[in-house]
């Protein structure tokens, strides 16, 4: 990259603002995927304006640009893997209006998740969605990711809680797509960029629906010395025609790992657990908790517990939210996958990532969305040991297109990035891929804005180990492991 173009993201941004020290570069080099790459220069704009005109500089120059929340992604999609420009959201941390009367806010990208939720709780209201990595994930990620979380099966994910973003497209103008309204008029245009991983532009304001808090809510933890009972239990709750706040499942592995840190009650013997939360009007909530807790037991849960405490219910969803940091406990190494099938396959499902499990010599710990079918095996190695490392994607692979084959999807809220953009194919039929390229072209595609994520390149699904890109050898080592 020559000085000259260095120099004009400089005049944009400021010196300050514009990194290409290698020690500051590294920090930008990896997410919490498998994949390493090197930017060749950072650059943290503070305004829209800004974004619009690094855009602009890229364009003429023909390099490629990268958008960076707080790189908490789970797929690769902030990784620089041809090199160019990281563009970090981080000054643009900003609430700038909430609007109580009308229940929405409008934030920047880099405010975190949670800070949303803190700033209008006083009005009696919440930010609904609410992925494990809440606390550090920007809204700019849970928007190109379309994220989810643990209490969206009654409510919905980021799709469902975004009325409007102002955008940079690719060709460097600003526009809105939706605004403050629950619907506009015309192509949903928004439907189309929530979800499309920074492929068709830079989201640089957000209007997000705010949800009054539920008046009542209650937690239980119910106990199974089977996992397939504990799976079958969740179809039979969904069944009986109730749809909890959250619905969460974890296995035996899982559990053990959290409860030495989380000290949430959860058991070590048992084979499963489920988490269950039912909130709404207090005399609808106690009738709904005790349902599931009859349905619970007609599945032979051994026991179901309720939160009897605001302190007992904080450290259950602080155990299931800490699960895959919790891995580390268990195995160097950990590879989460987030695959999704109908739920009422759960059973069979599990039953088959036990089998590729034993296939691949790796032991994998099961903690999902149970409501919503959508799994996140994480498969344990260590990729000191030769060969387990490609073991993982394998299993990786197996596990996905077992999802496929039941009717799923090889992803639910992770997205594609770079990590499973070769198991598009699986899914996907070369004429549904070339339609969506079809559209990420009428934004404006010059190739260049978080380029070769989400389409399938000549790779086979399931065909690789760590990719490095331009991240020396050096550089890898002194930067760790990306979990």
């Amino acid at each position: 990259m020559d000085a000259a173009f260095i120099r004009r993201l400089e005049a944009i941004v400021g010196s300050r603002h514009t990194l290409t020290a290698a020690g500051d570069l590294r920090n930008y080099g990896y997410d919490a995927s498998f994949d390493q790459a090197l930017p060749e220069v950072v650059v943290v704009p503070g305004s829209a304006e800004e974004i619009a005109q690094i855009v602009a500089a890229c364009n003429d120059r023909g390099y490629p640009y990268v958008v960076r929340g707080a790189g908490t992604g789970l797929s690769g999609g902030a990784i620089a893997e041809l090199g160019g420009v990281v563009i970090s959201t981080a000054r643009l941390h900003h609430m700038l209006e909430v609007d109580v009367e009308n229940r929405l806010a409008v934030v920047e990208p880099g405010v975190i998740n949670a800070d949303i939720t803190a700033a209008v709780r006083r009005h009696g209201l919440c930010y609904i969605p609410d992925p494990s990595s809440q606390s550090a994930c920007t809204i700019g990620g849970n928007v190109a990711e379309n994220s989810g979380g643990l209490h969206c099966l009654a409510y919905g994910v980021t799709a469902n809680h975004t009325l409007g973003v102002e955008i940079v497209t690719p060709d460097g103008e600003l526009v809105w797509l939706g605004g403050k309204t629950v619907d506009v008029p015309g192509y949903d245009l928004l439907g189309v960029f929530v979800g499309s991983e920074g492929t068709i532009g830079i989201v640089t304001k957000i209007v997000v629906k705010l949800t009054p808090i539920q008046q009542s809510s209650r937690t239980l933890m119910a106990v199974f010395d089977s996992v397939e009972d504990a799976s079958q239990t969740v179809s039979s709750i969904i069944g009986a025609g109730i749809i909890p706040g959250a619905l969460e499942m974890m296995d035996r592995l899982s559990t053990n790992a959290v409860e030495e840190f989380a000290h949430a009650g959860f058991p070590t013997d048992a084979d499963a657990i489920l988490i269950v939360e039912v909130d709404g009007l207090a005399a609808a909530v106690d009738e709904q908790a005790g349902a599931v807790r009859d349905v619970c037991r007609r599945n032979r849960a051994r026991e179901v517990r309720f939160a009897a405490t605001a302190d007992e219910r904080e450290r259950i969803w602080k155990g299931r939210k800490g699960a895959f940091g919790a891995m580390g406990r268990l195995s160097r190494n950990y590879y989460v996958q987030d695959g999704v099938i109908p739920r009422s396959l759960l059973p069979e499902m599990l039953r088959e990532v036990a089998a590729i499990s034993q296939r691949y010599d790796l032991r994998i710990a099961n903690v999902f969305h149970a409501g919503d079918g959508n799994l996140h095996p994480l498969i344990l190695f260590d990729e000191s040991k030769p060969g387990e490392t490609d073991r993982a994607v394998m299993a990786g692979e197996a596990i996905l297109r077992a999802c496929v084959e039941r009717g799923g999807s090889v992803s639910g809220e992770h997205g594609i990035g770079l990590e499973k953009r070769d198991c598009m194919a699986v899914q996907f039929a070369p004429a549904d891929l070339e339609l969506m390229a079809r559209v990420k072209s009428a934004f404006g595609d010059r190739g260049l804005c978080n380029p070769r994520k989400v389409f399938p390149t000549s790779r086979r699904c399931g065909e690789s180990a760590r990719r490095v890109g331009s991240l020396a050898p050096e550089v890898a080592a002194a930067a760790g492991p990306p979990f």
